[in-house]
């Protein structure tokens, strides 16, 4: 019996870890998989304001909870253009964490997507070094919606994080004021087999590209490959 349950439990201690750099690949995997249908869409990111972005968070599946006042928590992943100046290929995912009030456009559990463009260093900088609450360590505002729209427009040229949300088909900006993002080393350490930081990611190159990881850059390369920031 002793011997069983030995055994049991290397092999539960094997199996774990497995199991949860599994559920971080699939979240990866997700992520790509929501990014580009988002590019797809006639109607979506515009392409001026895309192109200015150092950095993008995709986060699928968010669901809403009803505790108090009601709020939400999600997980997904944030890429960034390489280099200190975020002017080269998108690179390495780092995992991130979405925690805040309700959102609104979430209705009876329905699960929503968000995407959040990071459109200078600093924001990104704030993002991979600690939790950053939008709207008041970042400035953000509701993302310009259609493929022609301009990133000259007052709000995108102010905010540091322009957010997005899909939910039931409906693609539109939305605000994420009061809600906080940040980096999830954790599951990093679950994802690439190691404790990992998610500025050593970024900035160091500390780690491959993951096979997960694939698509989402691509989809990213292929629809922005070039950094027309002027920051």
């Amino acid at each position: 019996m002793t011997k069983l349950l030995l055994g049991l439990s290397l092999v539960a201690a094997l199996a774990l870890p497995a199991f949860a750099q599994d559920k971080e690949q699939d979240r990866v995997t997700n992520a790509g998989t929501v990014m580009k249908e988002i590019l797809a869409a006639p109607d979506s990111i515009p392409q001026s304001v895309l192109d200015k972005a150092d950095c993008v968070v995709v986060l699928p599946s968010v669901l809403k909870f009803a505790i108090g006042i009601g709020g939400s928590y999600g997980r997904g992943v944030m890429t960034c253009r390489g280099g200190k100046t975020f002017k080269g290929h998108w690179g390495p995912p780092t995992m991130m964490a979405l925690e805040g009030g309700s959102f609104g456009l979430q209705l009876g559990g329905q699960a929503t997507d968000f995407v959040l463009l990071l459109m200078n260093s600093r924001a990104a900088s704030s993002i991979l070094s600690s939790k950053v609450k939008l709207g008041g360590d970042a400035s953000a505002a509701a993302g310009p919606v259609g493929r022609t729209a301009s990133a000259e427009t007052d709000v995108a040229m102010r905010a540091e994080i322009l957010s997005y949300s899909r939910a039931r088909g409906l693609f539109a900006g939305v605000s994420l004021e009061g809600s906080t993002l940040r980096a999830d080393n954790g599951a990093n350490k679950n994802l690439y087999g190691k404790d990992v930081s998610a500025s050593a990611i970024v900035f160091n190159h500390a780690v491959p590209v993951p096979d997960s990881a694939k698509l989402l850059l691509t989809t990213l390369q292929k629809a922005s490959p070039i950094n027309k920031s002027s920051n």
